[in-house]
């Protein structure tokens, strides 16, 4: 599964820089590869099987006490 993974993110990676290194797309570049890092970054250790953090949490608990005080009861979501 891994293996897969990697060849189809190098595929990518093959098919999409040198037509923006081409076009001198530097600030798309740029961008491409924050967000191909991203998807590395979170779908390897996915495939590896490491559980990764849900962010809803922790939105949840920042969230729930603004919603108490401006509904003046405990949100729905809790």
């Amino acid at each position: 599964m891994m293996f897969l993974l990697i060849l189809i993110y190098l595929a990518v990676i093959a098919f999409e820089i040198p037509k923006l290194v081409r076009e001198k797309k530097w600030r798309d570049l740029v961008v491409f590869s924050l967000f191909m890092l991203l998807a590395v970054g979170l779908s390897l250790p996915m495939a590896m099987g490491v559980e990764i953090p849900n962010p809803t949490r922790y939105i949840t608990r920042i969230l729930a006490p603004i919603s108490k005080a401006v509904m003046g009861r405990e949100p729905f979501f809790m």
